[in-house]
């Protein structure tokens, strides 16, 4: 029997590697024993099973516990994820048509949300902080500034925190959305811990959020694709908040994941609350040790940059003078058996979770005191990709839509670009569709290319063609 994905998975399950990475319950069946219970939960909306998308039963109580934990007026289980509770979460609160204003660097599915949901993008863009060579936080006044100056805008979506555990003042954010009578949806796949431990920030929903979807899975103790939106206010129509949520989700959702959600949001309540603090204390002897260590660098702000708000300390960014972020991941992996959540040219995630044991940490510690004494020394060259500023031709949606021809990268200049091209990580769009591509951006791009930074969006065997509005 030919089961390649399978035998990939059961190699992964012996080799017993140690995760700082997604999903936040580690790999650990510890919760419940899963083994006793899978495939025969496996199962169909039958009698007394209720229905995910018209749930009156326990779906449906069970959804009003999350409410209830996380802080939210009401609470829908996306079993498509945070992806699919983004597209919700637009669907709900615009008319096809509106215009949005977005972060530049948020999610991809944020940009398939408006391509999807038919919308008008402006955007906001981060701080880049040329001594870290981060993008951090949203300064809020330009915020205000864009509200004031253009009235048609009639949602704002925020990244809250950004994939390095970076915060921008989202409470200052939400004064200013309300203030100006619009709504605020806040892409919080990575904070779904906040609500549980005065050591983190403080959650979106706390603040006002009209609209948070959570990640339940990359966090907390959930199964991969499990997320929850959590409406805060009575700002967004819940009616019309279900009927786009049925209209993005399964029809066969899984009782696996909502079985997950459940389980997870039960264990915080009790345990697991308790577990994140020791985790939270276990984090600050980490980052003593690794701060301690010749050559490693952690990332914990920059108190120049009014930005940074606040940070997810469970995120841990570290460097290695003379190994890059990728070389860092490598080697990591290949000689210590520890997989971490992202590397790009400078820095390496190792993204934590309350599932994580002492010996996990102290292994990360150990093989790192063992790279930054051992590794060679070579010069890198620090990559930053800042922001840009795009020359928009047609709307996103426009230009997903339209008749498409493929071209020779080099040979785009001028040309509106029907592709998304994202250097990743970070995974920040340096072309959208519907934008010109200019000869500084094709320079620009190729120059990454040329440091073995991987660009998604490229077609061709090559991987040196992009497809343009013909």
């Amino acid at each position: 029997m030919d089961t390649p994905i399978l035998d990939q998975l059961r190699r992964l399950k012996y080799e017993k590697g140690i995760s700082f990475h997604t999903p936040g319950h580690k790999g650990k069946n510890t919760l419940i024993d899963w083994g006793d219970y899978i495939p025969f939960i496996d199962t169909t909306e039958i009698f007394g099973m209720d229905n995910l998308h018209d749930p009156v039963g326990i779906i449906k109580e069970s959804q009003q516990l999350a409410a209830k934990t996380f802080g939210a007026r009401e609470t829908i289980y996306s079993i498509n994820g945070t992806t699919g509770g983004i597209y919700i979460a637009l669907g709900a609160a615009t008319n096809p048509g509106d215009k949005v204003l977005i972060q530049r660097n948020s999610h991809k599915s944020v940009y398939n949300g408006v391509i999807l949901n038919r919308l008008n993008v402006e955007y906001i863009y981060p701080n880049y902080n040329k001594r870290y060579g981060l993008f951090t936080g949203i300064v809020p006044e330009d915020i205000e500034d864009r509200l004031k100056k253009d009235k048609d805008i009639k949602v704002v979506l925020i990244v809250y925190p950004n994939y390095y555990g970076i915060c921008s003042d989202i409470k200052k954010i939400a004064e200013i959305v309300h203030k100006y009578d619009r709504i605020l949806i806040v892409d919080e796949a990575h904070g779904s811990h906040f609500k549980f431990s005065d050591k983190l920030p403080i959650s979106a929903l706390e603040v006002g959020a009209d609209i948070s979807i959570q990640s339940t899975h990359k966090t907390l103790p959930s199964f991969t694709q499990t997320s929850m939106i959590h409406l805060g206010t009575d700002r967004v129509d819940i009616n019309k908040l279900r009927s786009i949520a049925s209209l993005y989700q399964t029809t066969s959702p899984s009782y696996l994941f909502m079985a997950s959600l459940e389980i997870a949001r039960a264990y915080m309540e009790e345990e697991g609350a308790q577990r994140l603090d020791r985790t939270m204390e276990l984090i600050d002897y980490v980052e003593k040790e690794l701060k301690n260590m010749d050559r490693v660098h952690v990332f914990t702000g920059d108190e120049e940059d009014n930005t940074i708000y606040d940070r997810d300390r469970t995120k841990i960014l570290l460097s290695l003078d003379g190994v890059t972020g990728t070389g860092i991941d490598k080697i990591l992996r290949d000689h210590y058996n520890i997989y971490l959540e992202m590397a790009d040219s400078q820095y390496a995630l190792a993204l934590t979770s309350l599932m994580n044991e002492k010996e996990d940490f102290e292994q990360l510690i150990k093989s790192l005191k063992d790279m930054s004494e051992n590794q060679p020394y070579n010069q890198i060259e620090n990559i930053g990709i800042g922001p840009i500023s795009p020359i928009k031709v047609l709307s996103i949606y426009e230009a997903f839509y339209r008749k498409r021809k493929i071209l020779d990268f080099d040979q785009s200049i001028g040309k509106v670009s029907a592709s998304f091209i994202t250097p990743y990580p970070p995974g920040i769009p340096l072309i959208c569709p519907g934008e010109k591509i200019t000869k500084e951006l094709v320079s620009r791009i190729l120059s990454l290319v040329e440091k073995n930074i991987e660009i998604v969006g490229f077609l061709g065997y090559n991987k040196r063609k992009i497809e343009v509005v013909d």
